[in-house]
C-alpha cells in the first residue's frame, strides 16, 4: 500500500484497526510512534548496488489502555511528515513487535488494515544461476561457482 491510499482511506474509517495476517489483532491501544522514510542502500549477492526507500510506520503496544488512535490523528502526523521529512508517495512498511520486531507490507481489507508477511528473496537470480521459481528464499541463492558470494 502507498502513503496516498492510506490517505485516501483514513476519512471514511471510524477506528483504526491492525490485524496480522493469522487474525491477531495489534491490541485497540496501541501507538504510531514513528512516521519516517527508511532509505537502503546495499549491494546484492551478484554484485549490483541498489537503493530503496518506504515510508515506515513503528507501531507499539503500551500499557496506556486508554489510547486509541483516531483516523484523523494518523492522518495529521501523516502530512505532519509529509511538510517536516518530505516523504513522498512511498510503499508503507510497518514495524510491530511480536516476539521481535517485524517489519510487514501493508493492506487493507475493507474494514481493517492487514500487516501482510514479507518474505526475503534473491535479488540476483541471473547472476546465481537459479531460474525465479525455483528460488527457496530460505536457503542462500550463492553456491561456490555462481560467483555471486
Amino acid at each position: 500500500m502507498k502513503l496516498s491510499e492510506i490517505k485516501n482511506i483514513l476519512p471514511g474509517l471510524d477506528t483504526v484497526v491492525f490485524q496480522l495476517e493469522n487474525g491477531t489483532f495489534v491490541p485497540e491501544h496501541f501507538h504510531v510512534t514513528e512516521v519516517g522514510k527508511i532509505t537502503r542502500h546495499f549491494i546484492d549477492c551478484g554484485g549490483t548496488i541498489r537503493k530503496e526507500s518506504v515510508v515506515n510506520f513503528q507501531l507499539w503496544n503500551a500499557d496506556d489502555y486508554e489510547h486509541r488512535l483516531k483516523p484523523a490523528k494518523l492522518l495529521h502526523i501523516i502530512q505532519l511528515s509529509e511538510n517536516k521529512l518530505g516523504i513522498t508517495d512511498t510503499t508503507i512498511e510497518v514495524e510491530y513487535q511480536t516476539e521481535t520486531i517485524g517489519k510487514y507490507d501493508l493492506d487493507f481489507n475493507g474494514v481493517h488494515f492487514i500487516l501482510k508477511n514479507k518474505q526475503t528473496a534473491c535479488l540476483a537470480n541471473d547472476t546465481c544461476g537459479f531460474p525465479e521459481a525455483k528460488t527457496n528464499p530460505e536457503k542462500s541463492c550463492c553456491s561456490p561457482e555462481s560467483g555471486c558470494n
